[in-house]
């Protein structure tokens, strides 16, 4: 296994204590481009009897509010790194991508810099990392992209099936087409963070127990593996046969304490003046193409979240049609600063549009994590309110530190219409937060 880190830097450890239940060792051992690790990510606990504690990036725009481009310079950046370590490419995008990353704000849009003799299979790892794969897809002159899934399509067989042990929702499902995937093309698989590894060599022994091949890339922008799982890495190479590459912004050791029991903690809920809110709902479903229906929800999916397969050209033109809905969506903005809103797996359409919609706009996403709520400085998850997914009411959704007050105006995507019934659980929630109007925007009616 080629392991791509060198570091610049001397070896550097930080603690950081969580709620006072659980402290986390972190020895930084490879930090290529000298990051700052406090930009990177904060820590919050998990409501999980698996996994007690959680890395909350402060780049994907899931548990965090970020500023949309940063999203998408994070993924630019990483797309560099892989580009110089694993393709041995003479990358010149990547001083000025670091230059971007350190500014507070930046203007970087997507712009394919790997070139066509480069063609690679991305997957980006539902939920969390959707929008990360597909921004780092959006670097390739030529490559093909899909995420996984935990949607069910009864009428849909996938080509591939794995498990996440210590998620919330474990059952990982791969619904595109078999040439995609039946073919000897290195595969990326990206992620937002690897603690143990395990999820990317269950996708790896998935895949190569019915689609095998030589070469095997994983992209994360954080990989705490310990010696013993890099040591399974190294089995699994030798046992298949194949090549595994690894690819991070930063790496390291991870030691956990935990000092009591996470259940005993009183979560304060946030207190909330009442203020009226508009609703208003957005349709742009004119510029998105159907693709099938779902089984619970039956209006249909849309053919360009990923979900069942895009390759370079297809990618072109959704940048397009990126463009001419965002046009719409400026025209919306009442406030002065809005937060847009992606559910679930539906990120990166959302994230991208919101960096098209002017000044002031920020992203982040629903999600099934439930976490502790405590309002404390520097914690991950200082505010949150939880709900029914309006898609589908078996799954529990959470939004986490969106603080009452703090925006104007909130757009909330969802890629398929759902019923005022279904929303109206999430509606009361954000009227809560102090909001002058909310915008419910679907992509499919």
């Amino acid at each position: 296994m080629k392991d791509t880190q060198i570091s610049t830097l001397l070896k550097k450890t930080f603690t950081y204590t969580i709620l006072d239940k659980i402290t986390v060792e972190i020895e930084v051992t490879a930090n290529p481009y000298q990051l700052n690790l406090e930009e990177l990510f904060t820590m919050a606990a998990r409501i999980n009897k698996k996994r007690s504690f959680l890395f909350v990036s402060k780049l994907l725009g899931k548990h965090l509010p970020i500023q949309p481009r940063k999203g998408l310079l994070t993924a630019a950046l990483l797309a560099a790194r892989y580009a110089e370590s694993i393709r041995e490419l003479n990358c010149q995008a990547t001083e000025g991508l670091v230059r971007s990353f350190e500014k507070k704000e930046t203007d970087f849009q997507s712009v394919p810099f790997i070139p066509k003799s480069v063609k690679p299979v991305v997957i980006g790892f539902a939920e969390t990392a959707t929008s990360l794969g597909h921004a780092f897809f959006d670097c390739f002159e030529e490559a093909e992209y899909f995420h996984t899934t935990r949607e069910v399509i009864d009428y849909l067989t996938p080509c591939i099936t794995f498990e996440e042990e210590h998620s919330h929702a474990t059952s990982h499902r791969c619904y595109i087409p078999i040439d995609m995937i039946d073919n000897k093309r290195e595969i990326i698989l990206v992620d937002d963070e690897m603690t143990t590894g395990k999820t990317a060599i269950n996708i790896i022994q998935s895949i190569h127990s019915q689609y095998p091949r030589k070469d095997y890339t994983i992209v994360s922008i954080l990989d705490w593996r310990s010696e013993h799982n890099k040591q399974q890495f190294i089995q699994l190479e030798r046992t298949l046969g194949i090549n595994i590459n690894v690819v991070s912004l930063m790496s390291g050791m991870v030691k956990i304490n935990e000092m009591g029991k996470l259940q005993q903690l009183e979560q304060q809920p946030d207190s909330y003046k009442e203020m009226k809110t508009s609703l208003e709902k957005v349709s742009l479903s004119a510029y998105f193409e159907k693709e099938c229906a779902g089984t619970k929800n039956k209006i249909s999916y849309i053919k360009e979240t990923g979900r069942f397969g895009l390759d370079s050209k297809n990618n072109l033109v959704l940048h397009q049609k990126i463009n001419n809905a965002a046009s719409v969506l400026r025209q919306h903005r009442t406030g002065s600063k809005t937060l847009c809103l992606g559910t679930g797996e539906f990120m990166y359409i959302p994230m991208k549009l919101a960096s098209e919609m002017g000044r002031d706009v920020f992203y982040q996403s629903t999600t099934r994590s439930p976490i502790y709520i405590q309002n404390i400085q520097g914690y991950g998850a200082r505010h949150g309110i939880g709900f029914p997914n309006p898609e589908d009411w078996d799954v529990a959704h959470f939004v986490y530190n969106i603080s009452p007050g703090e925006y104007d105006e909130l757009f909330v995507f969802f890629e398929r219409e759902v019923s005022a019934e279904n929303l109206q659980p999430l509606v009361k929630q954000l009227e809560n937060l102090q909001l002058k109007s909310i915008k419910i925007v679907f992509f499919s009616d």
